[in-house]
């Protein structure tokens, strides 16, 4: 019996054999030859590498504990009012339709948390027949009724005392 593979094919395998070693050997030695040339001249660390990685280590934000962390909790909670109430809203314009273009007209055009509408003559009577100073007292210290919400300030804690009469007054005057 004669066998499958004829000698054209053998030469083929043995060379093609050959081949395949000579160039896993050149890898291995390349492999060699850059390990060597590595630990003899390290690559210098990027400036920027430890700082990546402290980074990304680096909490995402603060926890409070206990008292003592209660404590922080509110002096940094009055820290961000204090910082606030500095920053004046509006420039510290006291135009009154400067602020209820800015801040008021989002809920009182359009009735938003049952706000009483500025063109809703019916809606503001007795609001208005609580008289002014109570009205400067919802608006500054805030107010839930039946109808609606009113926020402190207006959902703007860097709108002052101030700003805050001389819109009420003028949103009255409309009224009158």
């Amino acid at each position: 019996m004669s066998s499958p593979i004829t000698k054209t094919d053998l030469e083929f395998l043995k060379r093609f054999s050959m081949l395949i070693g000579v160039l896993a050997l050149m890898a291995l030695a390349f492999i060699l030859l850059a390990h060597y040339i590595y630990t003899k001249h390290p690559a210098q660390p990027s400036p920027a590498a430890d700082k990546v990685v402290q980074d990304r280590l680096a909490p995402v934000g603060d926890s409070y504990a206990g008292d003592t962390g209660r404590a922080a909790m509110l002096a940094a909670e009055e820290a961000r009012k204090k910082a606030a109430a500095a920053q004046v809203a509006f420039g510290g314009s006291t135009d009154p339709k400067v602020i209820y273009d800015g801040l008021c007209f989002a809920c009182h055009n359009t009735g938003a948390s049952g706000a009483p509408k500025m063109d809703d003559k019916a809606d503001w009577g007795p609001r208005l027949a609580q008289g002014a100073d109570t009205l400067i007292k919802h608006a500054t210290e805030g107010f839930t009724g039946k109808k609606g919400v009113m926020p402190p300030r207006g959902g703007n804690p860097s709108i002052n005392d101030e700003q805050i009469k001389v819109t009420v007054h003028w949103m009255m005057d409309h009224f009158k």
